[in-house]
């Protein structure tokens, strides 16, 4: 019997952890997207989970909060495994609080993977004209107002070199 997971046309790059941290409209979603389409990993996209998951059940910030830990909850381990079986990670989720990156950071380390932050740093002026695009466009799960943004925004912390994590800084 052959030992496939030893065969030399497997050998594949390390498995690395790619994580995406903006202001909403920033563009993570494109850039996961973009990430993905180009070999960098696995998408797995948040929005798409808790749109099935949770159906009408998210309609402020508290309902967000609560779904989304429960998601990074259940996705946790299973992530972790994925990474453990070579597979890079593309993550779609906003890594936008010192908290959630933590719970990224420990999946990394737990998979005994390298992982990066992409940090996407707009004005919030640039990131409301996207979302005015993806609102007339229609094909996001959800909608965003100028004032859903504002309240979202109050939530958002850049990343810090002290959270331990690889962060690139993009636009």
């Amino acid at each position: 019997m052959t030992d496939y997971s030893r065969h030399p046309s497997m050998d594949l790059p390390a498995p690395l952890l790619h994580m995406i941290s903006g202001k909403i409209g920033a563009g993570k979603t494109t850039l996961a997207q973009k990430l993905s389409e180009n070999g960098a990993g696995l998408l797995i996209v948040e929005d798409r989970w808790l749109s099935v998951l949770y159906p009408d059940q998210i309609v402020q910030i508290p309902d967000y909060i609560r779904c989304s830990e429960r998601l990074r909850h259940l996705l946790g381990e299973h992530l972790v495994e994925i990474l453990r079986h070579g597979l890079s990670v593309v993550l779609d989720f906003p890594l936008n609080t010192p908290s959630i990156r933590a719970w990224g950071l420990q999946v990394a380390e737990r998979a005994g993977v390298d992982h990066v932050l992409h940090f996407l740093d707009l004005p919030d002026v640039v990131c409301k004209q996207r979302l005015q695009a993806r609102n007339a466009a229609g094909l996001h799960p959800y909608t965003t107002s100028d004032e859903d943004f504002d309240r979202l925004t109050r939530y958002f912390v850049p990343p810090v070199p002290e959270e331990g994590l690889n962060i690139v800084k993009g636009s």
